[in-house]
């Protein structure tokens, strides 16, 4: 196990395994670190993967952590390290459920989760286990392996991950009862696949005996020849194993060790093994005087180490011969060979580069288009190819052939980066299938397949060079990853459709785009950009058995790629066309196997679509059906959630001699607009008045009801006669009976007109603001408590205060004062002189002033309540 690029704990240089008592011959979390490092080594190499890794929890709720990562480099993976356990992805949906995933192939992935298939746009199957013990949730196991398309993962390896799984959430809840903190707070560790192929290395040694020729072999040395020689033997029993040249070299060898200068040569020896093959092996030698007695010269002993490296130097030379520059890379992306090649390419020698990380080695492989690709080395284990631009007017044509144990770079310079032209072969679309580009195989030269009569025209072929240059293919597969995320912070089918717009189409070089939304069996017109206008007039509203592609390609749930608008016209011939020249995309969007509508894109030129491309695309019409989807209920829940709020809220405030209050309310810009903030005004009888503002967590629906319960508990109980302590702390103890999963603010103040004193109570609220009769304000320090639905045994303190004639009083929610990348205090600050400015307006006006800049704003994250009360002058 290799602890590579990664600032977390692990092993630190010992390889004693861990002791009972959580610590380790290193760190002392080495316990935990091997546990998770076992597992995961074994569950990859049980169920055939190349990767894997263990998610842990943080400490930080809802937030899991990769803990250990296996067979990948780290650092290539960050976006990856954290994982909220509400997100689409497989990890959180095994965490949450407690259910295992299993994903055979891309397809089922895109289809389950296309968010997974949008950021990591690769062919691999992926297994996920939860790691638990009992009702305690630790992580998930993850394993990567090949596909298999068609073919769902077995049971046995179902089985080997789940039983994998609760062994190690077993050993994580014994280091939980031993003490250690079974959390991951930090980046991950990183762990090397041990090399599954090729001999052991073998070492052996010899005593040679120059004055009497004999040689002493150790068991070492008998094991690697074989059993045609013993020990002691003849130094001519030991050379008859060898070809005549290489007898003469370790003769040759004894001569120098015996020689004045005492050299220490080292000779690559083949020696023939018992099955009678070739082994390259290393002698090192060194003579040893023995003295015969005074005045002698004596004799000498030549002792010699032999390591059998099999294979592997016989690699070397042969790469060194190679008319290529060549490197291997091991999975955690750490340079491990270099032939001469390479040294002369890159200008640097060897030992600058072996045992570094590539991006460190080679620093233009850290731009994030070349990460990509190596990503989709490391994932897909298919060869990638592409062009990097290392600097100083140099290209390089880059192959990367993947494997078990890393992966071999084949570096060839190039002169022209543009790839040369070809014909690209067209498939004739039948009735049953869509038009699709044969692809290309690794036997097909660079930029097209065989040249046939069916051909695109020199135009359409330059289009499709520059269309598919690596560079734009790299871009195509990465920006998607930007839509994925806008996506998710997308609320409306408008907002939706905007982001598409401004993120898939230049993506992909597009320029025109629709949207269709299913409803009631037919197909209505959501958004269009870039058509010519009325021309997609005649489809809204179009059946579901209407032969369209747009239709079809939603009833089938097949994307259809036509690379032309020839190939369009042949599929459909009764299809009104827009253009003479393109190339079009019907995509479904189908979230959670519920048809939601079809999306449209439109290119000025023909074009070929790649296969990772066609991989691409297919996932992120799966995220905007879900965001799609996600929007509709939006809107419907919005509706209801305005509505409900609207009838909570109260319509008309109490008027009484001398005290007048004005209330407003603003819903938010993002997410769900309405949400829990609140304001009431109470007559509790003996000429008293309850000024109250309240602030319920989140947005929607569920936020709106809970305030509609925490109003009418605090108007039960300030109708009750309740102290205002008590009123805080019954409304309390209701919230948490409730449970409804959300905790609320209040600031609670009970009035005396006539008199002008008031008692106050606050739950985790913002102060409240005073402006003096003569227009100075202040921030009027409440004694607070918790926040309601936390701790039923909660107090809240009372304060007393009194508001003079012609001041005014002015409560409200944080939305008010909160602003995105600024300290509250800043908000609070404006807001006062916001407030002391208003001066002798009226009330109303005063309040549309302090939320005239809220109103006016195009962002407002929260919601905001304001309350304010005003205390007339005896004059009036």
């Amino acid at each position: 196990m290799t602890s590579h690029g990664a600032s977390g704990p692990g092993p630190a240089g010992g390889t004693g395994r861990p002791s009972g008592n959580g610590t380790a011959d290193g760190p002392a979390s080495g316990a935990l670190t091997w546990a998770l490092a076992e597992t995961a080594l074994a569950a990859v190499e049980e169920v055939g993967g190349y990767a894997g890794g263990v998610y842990l929890r943080s400490g930080t709720p809802g937030l899991l952590r990769l803990a250990v990562l296996v067979g990948l480099p780290g650092p290539l993976f960050r976006p990856w390290w954290r994982m909220h356990a509400n997100r689409p992805f497989p990890v959180a949906e095994v965490h949450r459920s407690g259910q295992s995933v299993h994903l055979a192939d891309v397809d089922e992935a895109m289809r389950r989760f296309p968010q997974l298939v949008a950021s990591l746009p690769f062919p691999f199957s992926s297994l996920y286990a939860p790691v638990v013990a009992g009702r305690e949730r630790f992580g998930v196991l993850v394993a990567l392996r090949p596909p298999t398309p068609g073919v769902p993962v077995d049971a046995r390896d179902r089985n080997r991950m789940t039983r994998d799984a609760l062994r190690l959430g077993g050993a994580l809840a014994e280091l939980a009862r031993q003490g250690t903190v079974v959390e991951w707070p930090g980046d991950p560790v990183c762990v090397q696949l041990p090399i599954g192929s090729g001999p052991p290395v073998r070492y052996g040694s010899f005593s040679w005996d120059l004055d009497t020729g004999r040689v002493t072999l150790d068991d070492g040395l008998l094991a690697i020849l074989g059993t045609g020689i013993g020990s002691p033997c003849s130094i001519e029993g030991l050379t008859s194993l060898l070809d005549p040249e290489d007898g003469y070299a370790l003769w040759a060898a004894a001569r120098q060790a015996t020689g004045a200068d005492g050299r220490s040569p080292v000779r690559r020896i083949r020696l023939k093994g018992p099955d009678g093959g070739l082994h390259l092996l290393e002698v090192s030698a060194r003579a040893r005087r023995t003295a015969s007695g005074p005045g002698s010269s004596g004799g000498g002993r030549l002792d010699g180490t032999l390591v059998d490296l099999g294979t592997g130097l016989v690699g070397s030379d042969a790469t060194d011969r190679l008319p290529r520059a060549i490197l291997a890379v091991d999975r955690l992306g750490r340079v491990t060979y270099v032939n001469e090649r390479t040294e002369r390419l890159l200008g640097r020698p060897r030992t600058a580069l072996a045992g570094r990380t590539l991006w460190e080695a080679l620093p233009w492989f850290g731009h994030p288009l070349h990460e990509e690709q190596l990503r989709a080395a490391l994932l897909s284990g298919e060869p990638v190819r592409f062009l990097a631009h290392p600097g100083r007017g140099r290209w390089l044509s880059v192959s990367l052939h993947p494997g078990r144990d890393g992966l071999t770079m084949v570096l060839v310079p190039e002169e022209d980066p543009a790839p040369p032209a070809a014909a690209t072969r067209v498939e004739r679309p039948t009735d049953d299938a869509p038009p699709q580009v044969e692809p290309r195989t690794d036997d097909a030269p660079p930029g097209g397949g065989r040249a046939t009569d069916d051909v695109l025209s020199a135009s359409e072929r330059r289009t499709d060079h520059v269309l598919s240059a690596p560079g734009e293919r790299a871009a195509a597969l990465y920006r998607p990853v930007a839509l994925a995320i806008a996506l998710s912070e997308a609320v409306t089918a408008r907002q939706v459709s905007a982001v598409v717009t401004e993120e898939l189409l230049p993506a992909f070089g597009g320029r025109q785009l629709a949207i269709y939304l299913l409803s009631d069996r037919r197909l209505y017109l959501a958004w269009e950009t870039g058509f010519p206008p009325g021309f997609l007039e005649p489809f809204d509203g179009v059946a579901l058995d209407a032969r369209v592609p747009g239709v079809e390609t939603l009833t089938t749930g097949r994307p259809l790629f036509f690379e032309s608008m020839e190939q369009l016209g042949l599929a459909y011939p009764e299809l009104p066309m827009d253009a003479h020249s393109g190339a079009r995309a019907f995509l479904p969007l189908i979230a959670s196997g519920r048809p939601v509508g079809s999306c449209i894109l439109g290119f000025d030129s023909p074009r070929g679509f790649s296969a990772e491309e066609r991989t691409v695309l297919t996932a992120l019409a799966g995220l905007i059906a879900q965001a799609l989807e996600r929007a509709q209920r939006y809107d419907t829940e919005s509706a209801v959630a305005r509505g409900l709020q609207d009838a909570l809220l109260p319509h008309r405030l109490p008027v009484r001699d001398g005290v007048d209050t004005v209330g407003r309310y603003l819903p938010g810009t993002q997410g769900m607009d309405v949400g829990g903030d609140w304001y009431d005004v109470i007559e509790t009888g003996q000429g008293r008045l309850a000024l109250v503002i309240g602030d319920v967590q989140g947005h929607g629906v569920a936020a709106a009801a809970t305030m509609g319960q925490l109003r009418s508990a605090v108007r039960a109980f300030a109708l009750g006669g309740h102290r205002p302590q008590d009123v805080m702390r019954g409304t309390n103890r209701l919230l948490i009976d409730l449970d409804p999963g959300q905790f609320a603010s209040c600031c609670y103040v009970l009035l005396d007109p006539e008199t002008g004193d008031a008692r106050a109570v606050r739950a985790g609220h913002p102060q409240p603001l005073l402006r003096r009769p003569d227009g100075t304000t202040q921030e009027v320090d409440l004694a607070g408590g918790m926040v309601l639905g936390v701790d039923p045994r909660a107090s809240y303190p009372l304060t007393r205060l009194r508001l003079a004639p012609g001041a005014v009083l002015a409560l409200f929610t944080d939305g008010l004062i909160e602003q995105p990348g600024k300290d509250i205090d800043e908000g609070i600050e404006r807001l006062s002189g916001v407030f002391a400015a208003t001066g002798a307006l009226p009330l109303a006006e005063t309040a549309d002033r302090l939320i005239r800049e809220a109103r006016a704003a195009t962002s407002r994250p929260d919601d905001i309540a304001l309350l304010l009360a005003a205390r007339w002058t005896e004059s009036g």
